[in-house]
């Protein structure tokens, strides 16, 4: 019996394999497949993260016995209301702050030339090799600024064919998320009631465990991530900082990719607290430490739980993965679609293991 269940799993791997293989050489056939797929992934996957954000506000209203629809309807006008005291309050300072330090780019720069230029003028124990280094790099910056500028009209010129598939897909986004919260219950019914009772019962549990760990994710990790940008602000508002709101708000962004989140968001931060004041860098550096032992000790495994338990190692090394493979969408998107696969894979492997127990309790 073992030797025949090691004999189907290797089968199954091998008509995988070849399916993977047939699909690679007839990518004509389902390249409009993969393109309808592309077309409408952005709406559902922006649908699917404020779905898991609003199922709490959605469970708080059904307490209260309101009309699912009329829940609904509550549900959107919250999110308008967010969005529009976010345009008024806090655009407005994230917006022209971002705008000065664009605009201060430049003086930074020179500061850094003087600073080159006078280090080469009253220190001539440099060796040589040291000082030519300079040099080039010191030559090299208009040049270099000229090829970020050129980079930038190029990558803006190739974003203004994405920027009208990126406003159907918000368009589209609100629809999603009202079907959803309306009939999201009955998707999990509907896919179970095509199997027998027991690999049903299998089936249901592991979509519940799927849901799980995405509620888990999403909800904790932008919740965390809220909490870390707060307490940037307060600590950068406290000492002063320019830009204060710009750079807590780019540090909420970035602390979503986890791990790597926090050095992305203190990198920006040292480079104007350094120019601002020398003595900055050491602010900023306790401000970031004591938000992050404040997120990783009291915020993350209280809003977290341990339902993901995923090494911080094994993270890294996937989200590093994933950002060569897929870039920036792929470093954002890779936790949770590894913990996914890890649920599912795990859940076979108890599936398994328990079938040769009793045939009937396999999935398939």
């Amino acid at each position: 019996m073992r030797n025949r269940r090691f004999f189907e799993v290797v089968i199954g791997l091998i008509l995988i394999f070849f399916l993977i293989w047939l699909v690679s050489i007839t990518d004509f056939i389902f390249m409009p497949l993969f393109k309808l797929v592309g077309a409408v992934a952005f709406p559902i996957i922006g649908a699917g993260i404020l779905y898991y954000l609003t199922k709490p506000l959605m469970r708080f209203f059904e307490r209260f016995r309101i009309h699912r629809i009329v829940a609904i309807l509550m549900v959107f006008i919250i999110i308008l209301l967010l969005a529009f005291l976010f345009v008024i309050y806090i655009w407005p300072i994230v917006r022209d702050q971002t705008t000065n330090l664009v605009k201060g780019i430049p003086a930074m720069v020179k500061v850094v030339e003087d600073f080159i230029s006078y280090w080469e003028a009253n220190y001539t124990s440099i060796p040589d090799q040291v000082l030519q280094a300079i040099d080039d790099f010191t030559d090299n910056i208009p040049a270099r600024m000229e090829d970020i500028i050129n980079y930038l009209f190029t990558f803006v010129g190739g974003l203004i064919g994405q920027v009208i598939s990126i406003i159907a897909g918000i368009v589209l986004i609100p629809f999603f998320l009202f079907f959803m919260l309306k009939d999201g219950e009955k998707l999990l019914p509907f896919i179970t009631k095509f199997f027998k009772p027991k690999k049903a019962a299998n089936l249901r549990s592991l979509l519940l465990k799927i849901n799980q760990v995405l509620t888990a994710f999403i909800q904790g990790q932008l919740l965390v991530s809220f909490c870390v940008g707060v307490l940037l602000l307060i600590g950068y508002s406290i000492i002063r900082l320019d830009y204060a709101l710009a750079l807590a708000l780019f540090g909420m962004v970035t602390n979503v990719i986890p791990y790597l989140g926090p050095f992305l968001a203190v990198t920006p931060a040292l480079i104007v607290g350094a120019f601002q004041d020398p003595l900055n860098i050491f602010w900023v550096s306790i401000i970031m430490i004591v938000a992050q032992q404040i997120e990783s000790n009291l915020i993350s495994p209280n809003v977290m739980g341990q339902v993901l338990h995923m090494h911080p190692l094994t993270i890294i090394t996937v989200i590093l993965a994933a950002g060569s493979i897929a870039g920036f969408l792929g470093i954002l998107f890779a936790v949770p679609f590894y913990a996914v696969v890890r649920t599912i894979i795990i859940h076979f492997y108890e599936t398994y293991v328990d079938s040769k127990k009793n045939r009937e309790d396999a999935l398939f």
